[in-house]
């Protein structure tokens, strides 16, 4: 009999939460790699639906007003889960049953409640059905993980790196180390594989790994996630990159420009690259991803939710990405501070921005177009530097994205927070919510800090 798994990416539980051509990559990697198996595949994410779909297929989640955490209740907003009804998650969750194992993935740290929940439905309606958790929670928190997630096994690491392993039900970790093959230096699907082995799930090789979108785990495209590389070789000081990954890697042009040929036949238009460092040896890399789908007449748009180094884009890879069809940039500046760009990372100056601005705008990007990452609640970080930033991109003629600064375990920032006493190592996850981490610890005025966010919003609505 075939074994048969339950993949499943649980809901968002936050403040608000809006879909920027989002998917969970990470465990759909998963599903690539256990393709390969003669197994029974199944898939549920709740996050699968919007309410309304947007421009460029983006849109917003259904949205269910829930109670606040008791930690949260000082917060002066409303506390939603956001996806599919709990009802239809259970009628899913019920078709599928029974299975062998279910793989939970965990995006967000302070998501986790949604992890939670999911958990909660799975042991009550099979109780004895290993659930397994990764992901970017497990990964950041597995401490917490362990603790409050109630999943039996916990999978800290990215896909395609090295990992650790953590257990919350002994009768499990009894069956797994017996084994006596399982440790940190297996890659994920090895290890993943041998877990599944231990607790008496054979995987036995049929083919060769499938891409994610000819699995039929979706029933429609309206847009695509690309992910060209993994890691990051900047190190900046408020970022998880280098804690989520071990070094930097890019795929194979012929390989980007392969998925994206498929994905266009099956009549998808709209692509969000989420690589934490796109432009990075564009010459050989994005260059040359671009002047192909040129040549190719590709009639598509580009959207790039993470921010891009600015400092990368030259005279004519600003050209290639006009006339390849990028719609909606987002750079990354965080701070106009000379100091604190030097000591966050050193990836770009004021001066080098503004050209590159200007060289965007040369090929046609208009300030619509443009958006530019600005940080606040960054430590030590006063108003007034916001102010200054905010000040400067009104001059430049660009959309302005005030980006709250969450903490990161393992991050210089996170050290020196911890360092200074502001917060505890052993903070909620909770509390690293970027919607609320500001509000309760930077110290700013809330009065001056709404006007300055209103004042924003009004510049940005002439764009």
């Amino acid at each position: 009999m075939k074994v048969k798994l339950i993949l499943i990416n649980p809901w968002i539980y936050d403040f608000s939460a809006v879909n920027l051509w989002a998917r969970p990559l990470g465990i759909l990697r998963i599903a690539e790699y256990l393709s390969q198996f003669d197994i029974d595949l199944n898939f549920i994410d709740c996050t699968d639906t919007l309410k309304t779909r947007g421009e460029y297929g983006k849109g917003k989640y259904p949205r269910h007003i829930v109670d606040k955490p008791a930690i949260l209740k000082s917060v002066p907003k409303n506390y939603a889960r956001y996806g599919i009804s709990v009802a239809d998650f259970q009628e899913k969750l019920k078709h599928l049953l029974p299975c062998d194992a279910v793989l939970l993935t965990s995006i967000m740290a302070y998501w986790y409640p949604g992890v939670q929940r999911v958990v909660e439905i799975i042991n009550n309606l099979s109780p004895h059905t290993p659930v397994i958790l990764g992901g970017i929670y497990a990964t950041l928190f597995p401490g917490h993980a362990l603790e409050q997630s109630g999943a039996d096994l916990i999978l800290s690491g990215q896909v395609n790196n090295l990992f650790s392993l953590k257990f919350s039900k002994p009768s499990l970790a009894g069956d797994i180390r017996s084994g006596g093959e399982c440790g940190k230096d297996r890659s994920l699907q090895e290890t993943l594989q041998n877990v599944l082995k231990n607790i008496g799930l054979k995987l036995v090789k049929k083919n060769r790994p499938l891409p994610y979108y000819k699995l039929g785990l979706y029933n429609d495209y309206p847009f695509a996630p690309l992910l060209t590389s993994s890691g990051c070789p900047f190190q900046c000081t408020y970022c998880a990159s280098s804690a989520l990954s071990e070094g930097f890697a890019q795929n194979k042009p012929s390989e980007v420009i392969k998925d994206i040929r498929a994905l266009y036949s099956m009549g998808v238009r709209d692509y969000a690259f989420y690589d934490d460092a796109l432009l990075v040896n564009a010459d050989t890399h994005l260059k040359l991803v671009l002047k192909k789908l040129i040549r190719a007449n590709f009639k598509i748009r580009f959207h790039c939710p993470n921010g891009l180094h600015a400092k990368l884009i030259d005279d004519e890879l600003a050209y290639l990405m006009k006339m390849s069809g990028f719609s909606t940039l987002r750079l990354s500046l965080e701070t106009v501070n000379t100091e604190r760009q030097s000591i966050t990372g050193g990836k770009i100056t004021t001066d080098i921005f503004q050209a590159t601005v200007h060289n965007l705008k040369k090929h046609g990007f208009t300030k619509r177009q443009i958006g530019v990452y600005l940080m606040y609640g960054l430590p030590g970080q006063e108003l007034k530097e916001v102010e200054e930033g905010v000040d400067c991109l009104k001059n430049l003629g660009v959309r302005i994205n005030l980006t709250e600064f969450s903490p990161i375990p393992g991050t210089s920032c996170w050290n020196e927070l911890v360092a200074s006493g502001t917060i505890h190592d052993n903070l909620d996850p909770l509390l690293t919510n970027n919607s609320v981490f500001s509000l309760l610890f930077a110290g700013y005025d809330i009065r001056a800090f709404e006007r300055l966010k209103t004042d924003v919003r009004t510049y940005n609505s002439s764009c």
